[in-house]
Order: structure tokens, then C-alpha cells, then sequence
């Protein structure tokens, strides 16, 4: 049972509840009713937690193939709802140290997003987060439920953020997971379509085609530059809970920036290298007219001097 569901039940049950407390008890042809209604209805999630419940997101669409609420042109609808499901499965995945930039998504079948009907308003698509296995600490809907918040806050953030608005965000995506969200995003356009997404209590539209075009364009590699250099100077600290560093160079100036995943113990920089003369290798990203972003990818690519 989803989340709206469950909530469906529980109006109906307050509701039921409210008109029985207005019947006397003596009324019991009239009573008879509610009553058999309200046991039906406290019985559907007699068994069931509400931490436990999956919630939905609305996918919908407007544009060239939609025909209103009548319809969507199949070959767009069921390549645009796959987009978005694999780049909510690669954010999810992303957020473990499994997902390499080639190659199948890591066990896949756990973040996949599950289509359960049409939406209404325009035509589009209601997905469910994957069940929750009771037996499973390692479950993954919490992962897929923020991958969700993600695309959600990308759109955004690409509509109407800065440039470091989108970069900050970034940091929280693997490389792959964020191109696979562009190319979603890319597919939508080329199609002359532009969409909405809505889950929980949030929810982001696209007004027209003109702003998911610029959306899109925001997102593509040739606004993506990335390049690697080599940096002579101190780290100053590591903060290994939120994976980031200070770096002196030889200037004075401080670079800030993040520790990839591939180090599995950032604090390593604090015990062997902390305010030693090393020359290291820093990868640099840069978002359209953004400020560049600094990451450490490999102790490997760390020297003394």
C-alpha cells in the first residue's frame, strides 16, 4: 500500500467515525451501514506502519506529443518515463561507492521506480518508490526518495538558480547520475514537450518549452568545463565527516573542496599530510559562469616535496 492510499483510508475512517457519532445507537438500520463501512476500512491497514508506506511521483508532461488529458504519443511517453526512471536509479545509486562512470547501474532492480497509472491534469505518469524490505537493513527507498528530491531541486536550480546554485547541487550527484538526468531532460526537448514533477509536498513545473530549453541547455557537457591540475602547496584540515579540505598554496590563497568517494578514509590527509609540502593533483569543474570546484579524487596523486 502507498502513502496516499493509507491517507485515503484514514479520511474515510475520521469521516465515517464523525457520522456515527451523530446517529443515536437506537438508529440501528441506519447505523448498520457505516459501521460495516468503517470496519472494512480500519481492517485494510489494521497490519500496516506508516513508516513503512511508499509514497508517489507525479510525472507529467505538456508539448508536441501530449493531446491533453486524452493521451501522449507512446514512443515518447514510454522513452521519457525510462529516462527519468534510470536517472533517479543512477542519483540513488551514486550515493553508495558502487556506481563506476561505465557499466550497468548497481543492483538496479532495488532503486527502480515502479509505474503504477496515468496522471491526471495533463497526461503523464504515477510512480512508486520501491517497497521496503522489512529483512533488509540496507533498503534502499531512502536513497531513491532523496534521488527524487534531487531531480526535483535540479530542475529547479536550473530554471531559476545560479550557476553555482547547479554546481552546488552537484556535489551531491556521481558525474554519470547527473548526465543521465540531462540527457532526460534533452530527450523532453527534442521532442518539443516539457513536463512537471510532484512528490510529496513539493512539486516544480516547467511553464513553457522556452524555459525548459534554457533549463536544458544549462545542463549539457559544452556548459560543463572540467580539467585537472597540479597544485604545490599545505593541506590545512580535512572535515571527514563532510569530505572537504583546505589547501594553502604556495600564494598564501586557499583552496576549498571535496573529497571524492574513491577515498574511503578522508582522514588520512589529517595524519599524513597535514601542513607538509606536497604537490597534488585536483580535479576542476566549472559550471557555465560559475566558481570552479575543486575535488580530490586519489591519495595516489599526492607527493611529497
Amino acid at each position: 500500500m502507498n502513502r496516499e492510499e493509507y491517507l485515503a483510508y484514514m479520511s474515510e475512517i475520521n469521516e465515517l467515525e464523525a457520522l456515527l457519532a451523530e446517529i443515536p445507537e437506537n438508529n440501528v438500520l441506519e447505523r448498520i451501514s457505516f459501521e460495516s463501512r468503517l470496519k472494512a476500512a480500519k481492517l485494510a491497514i489494521a497490519n500496516i506502519a506508516e513508516s513503512k508506506l511508499t509514497d508517489k511521483a507525479r510525472l507529467t508532461f505538456r508539448g508536441e506529443p501530449v493531446f491533453g488529458c486524452h493521451g501522449i504519443v507512446a514512443d515518447f511517453g514510454t522513452k521519457a518515463a525510462s529516462a527519468f526512471a534510470e536517472a533517479v536509479a543512477a542519483i540513488a545509486a551514486g550515493f553508495s561507492d558502487s556506481l563506476q562512470g561505465k557499466g550497468p547501474i548497481p543492483e538496479k532492480q532495488k532503486k527502480q521506480l515502479l509505474l503504477t497509472g496515468t496522471a491526471v491534469g495533463s497526461f503523464g505518469f504515477e510512480f512508486e518508490l520501491p517497497e521496503i524490505d522489512s529483512n533488509d537493513l540496507f533498503s534502499e527507498p531512502d536513497n531513491v526518495e532523496k534521488a527524487l528530491k534531487i531531480v526535483q531541486e535540479l530542475l529547479q536550480r536550473a530554471t531559476d538558480g545560479t550557476d553555482d546554485d547547479i554546481a552546488e547541487l552537484t556535489e551531491e550527484i556521481h558525474p554519470r547520475a547527473f548526465k543521465k538526468t540531462a540527457e532526460f531532460l534533452n530527450y523532453v526537448v527534442q521532442n518539443d514537450a516539457w513536463c512537471a514533477l510532484e512528490f510529496k509536498n513539493r512539486s516544480f513545473r516547467f511553464q513553457n518549452l522556452k524555459q525548459i530549453q534554457m533549463a536544458s541547455k544549462r545542463l549539457q557537457e559544452n556548459n560543463i568545463q572540467e580539467k585537472v591540475e597540479n597544485f604545490v602547496g599545505e593541506f590545512q584540515g580535512v572535515l571527514p565527516a563532510s569530505r572537504t579540505f583546505e589547501f594553502k598554496l604556495e600564494n598564501q590563497s586557499i583552496i576549498k573542496g571535496k573529497i571524492g568517494k574513491e577515498i574511503q578514509d578522508p582522514d588520512v590527509l589529517n595524519r599524513q599530510y597535514l601542513h607538509k609540502s606536497v604537490r597534488t593533483e585536483l580535479n576542476i569543474t566549472q559550471i557555465g559562469t560559475g566558481k570552479p570546484r575543486f575535488y580530490l579524487l586519489s591519495i595516489d596523486k599526492i607527493d611529497f616535496l
